[in-house]
């Protein structure tokens, strides 16, 4: 392996470790919930999820699930 690889991989550790050098601007991900898959998107600081729950609540546990895997580098929208 490269040196300067090596290196890459030491930063990219130390990156990883450091949440806050982190800032999700957009995100699509397939959530296997226990009854069935749905796509979760975040963009312009909103969740947004497929299922019918998040229709009628804004909120759900496979979009607060996501909330907590992301803390800290999904930032909510700023009001203006």
């Amino acid at each position: 392996m490269q040196s300067g690889m090596i290196g890459k991989i030491d930063k990219a550790h130390r990156y990883a470790q450091e949440r806050d050098r982190f800032e999700i601007q957009e995100l699509s991900v397939r959530v296997h919930g226990d009854n069935g898959d749905h796509v979760v998107t975040y963009a312009a600081g909103h969740w947004q999820c497929e299922c019918d729950f998040f229709r009628s609540n804004d909120a759900c546990a496979h979009t607060m699930a996501l909330e907590l895997v992301t803390q800290g580098m999904a930032r909510p929208a700023v009001a203006a």
